[in-house]
C-alpha cells in the first residue's frame, strides 16, 4: 500500500488528543493514522463566532479538540437547541454532511473553542487505503447516529424536571459553560419553566 511520503510530525504531535480519541474506538496503524492527521486543519472560534449557518453546504467532519459549540436551528424566531458539543468529541450536521447537502442548521460557539476539520473527500480517500479507519470511521459514524436517536427517546418519554435532573447527572459541567436560556431551549423549556424548575428542585 501506497502513502505519500508527508513531514507531518510537527502537526501530528498537535493533534495528540484527536489521536488518542481515534484509537479509543479502535487500533490503527501509525503510518496510514499518521497520514490522515496530516489532512486536518485546525480551527479557532471566538465565542460567539459561527462554525456553519444554515444554507452552508456541509463539507467537513470535526473533532472538538476544546471549548463548546451548540447545535441548533431557527424555527418561528426562536433558537432550538438540538445538542451541545464538548471537549473531545466528533461531530458535524450529520444529515447534511451525509448527503453532501445546506445544512438547515447552525453550528456556534458559547466560548473560546478549538476544533479540527477534515474534508469529506480526504476522509474517503484514507477510508480508501486503510481497513482500520474505514472501522473507525463506521464505528464513530454508529456512535453520532445512536446519540441523535438517544436524545429524541429521552425528550418523548421523560418529563420536564427528569429530563434536567438528567442532565445534572451526566453532565454537571455544562451548566456553567453556557447560557441558561440555551439550556432551556435544549430541555424543551422555557427558561421560565427552567427558573420553576429550578427552584422547586432546590426547595426539595
Amino acid at each position: 500500500m501506497f502513502w505519500l511520503e508527508i513531514n507531518t510530525s510537527s502537526k501530528v504531535d498537535s493533534l495528540q488528543n484527536l489521536k488518542n480519541k481515534i484509537l479509543s474506538y479502535t487500533k490503527v496503524d501509525e503510518e496510514p493514522l499518521d497520514y490522515w492527521l496530516s489532512f486536518y486543519e485546525k480551527i479557532e472560534l471566538k465565542k460567539g463566532e459561527s462554525l456553519i449557518s444554515a444554507g452552508q453546504v456541509v463539507t467537513h467532519f470535526y473533532y472538538l479538540d476544546s471549548g463548546c459549540i451548540y447545535y441548533y436551528k431557527m424555527q418561528d424566531g426562536e433558537t432550538k437547541v438540538l445538542e451541545f458539543y464538548t471537549d473531545d468529541v466528533f461531530f458535524t450536521d450529520l444529515p447534511a454532511y451525509v448527503k453532501g447537502a445546506p445544512s438547515r442548521y447552525f453550528l456556534r460557539a458559547t466560548e473560546d473553542t478549538t476544533v479540527y476539520a477534515i474534508k469529506k473527500s480526504d476522509t474517503e480517500k484514507s477510508f480508501d487505503n486503510s481497513h482500520q479507519l474505514e472501522r473507525f470511521g463506521r464505528l464513530s459514524m454508529q456512535e453520532a447516529f445512536i446519540k441523535s436517536y438517544s436524545r429524541v427517546e429521552r425528550l418523548n418519554s421523560r418529563t420536564n424536571e427528569e429530563r434536567y435532573v438528567r442532565l445534572l447527572e451526566k453532565r454537571p459541567g455544562l451548566l456553567q459553560r453556557v447560557p441558561q436560556y440555551l439550556i432551556a431551549s435544549y430541555l424543551g423549556l422555557t427558561p421560565v419553566g427552567l427558573s420553576k424548575i429550578r427552584k422547586r428542585l432546590m426547595r426539595a
